[in-house]
């Protein structure tokens, strides 16, 4: 039967240390066995549980922990580390850089189109001011004198020439300047309608005295009886010793009774001679 010290020792004898001086010069080994199997069983008897697992946390509940390996693998796992960080501060850096950039040339292109904008608006201004039609009609003054000195227009004649033969005829389309327009009145004295167009034909060649104005009677012409019946008052208009235009009986467009004003429309309007308001 158990005494009450194997209780408080423990079950198990091999725990038990004695206090006895001939048991402590014994066997140092038994003597640690028993001091080991004393601490245990006072463990025991006092109510403790005593954990002989050497992964076991210490009394208190803490364990220490690892310490950070700090040879030749952490070293290189603590540079790639950095190294790492320093990658990502320089990519987020240059993000930073590109968005401000791109801030900037936007605001400074948004500046640069209003300022184009604005010399656009003035440019406009100023062409809708000069497109004026004072202005265009000048314009077109000064354009049509330049064309008119350059095709030999500034030749001047300022009356009608009487063609009094054939040959003057013939001479007076052949030997003409190629850029000369030349306006030629066949009549008849006896038609009223002729006499009107030659003093219509007056007034114009000297309100245009470049173009070159004619006359000759048809009977010199050589027109047949029946050409001066039925188509006088005629008109041929010559340049570079070509027919660019033949008028017979012009009654039939400006009516028996007609001025120079209206001669000189239907010219201008057949695009035989340019008004000269455009040159003079």
């Amino acid at each position: 039967m158990a005494t009450l010290e194997d209780k408080l020792l423990g079950e198990k004898l091999e725990y038990y240390c004695s206090s006895s001086e001939g048991e402590d010069n014994g066997d140092d080994g038994d003597g640690e066995q028993g001091a080991r199997g004393s601490g245990r069983g006072a463990a025991a008897g006092s109510g403790l549980t005593i954990n002989t697992d050497p992964n076991a946390a210490p009394p208190g509940g803490f364990r220490q922990q690892g310490s950070t390996n700090t040879g030749p693998k952490g070293v290189v796992q603590d540079w790639q580390r950095f190294k790492q960080l320093e990658a990502e501060r320089r990519e987020e850096t240059e993000r930073q850089r590109l968005a401000l950039a791109k801030k900037l040339s936007m605001t400074t292109a948004t500046a640069a189109e209003d300022e184009e904008r604005k010399r656009q608006e003035e440019l406009d201004a100023e062409f809708a001011e000069l497109m004026s039609e004072d202005f265009l009609q000048q314009y077109q003054k000064q354009r049509m004198a330049e064309m008119l000195r350059q095709t030999g227009h500034h030749q001047q004649f300022g009356k009608v020439l009487q063609l009094a033969t054939h040959g003057e005829f013939l001479s007076c389309v052949e030997q003409e300047n190629k850029h000369t327009t030349i306006i030629i009145h066949i009549y008849d004295r006896t038609q009223s309608a002729c006499t009107t167009l030659n003093n219509c034909l007056d007034t114009l060649a000297s309100e245009y005295p470049s173009i070159k104005f004619a006359k000759i009677c048809s009977s010199v012409a050589g027109m047949s009886r029946d050409f001066r019946t039925k188509g006088l008052p005629a008109l041929l208009v010559y340049k570079a010793q070509a027919l660019i235009g033949n008028f017979v009986r012009l009654t039939d467009d400006l009516s028996d009774d007609f001025f120079a004003s209206d001669v000189e429309s239907f010219l201008i309007e057949h695009g035989i001679i340019v008004d000269k308001a455009l040159y003079n």
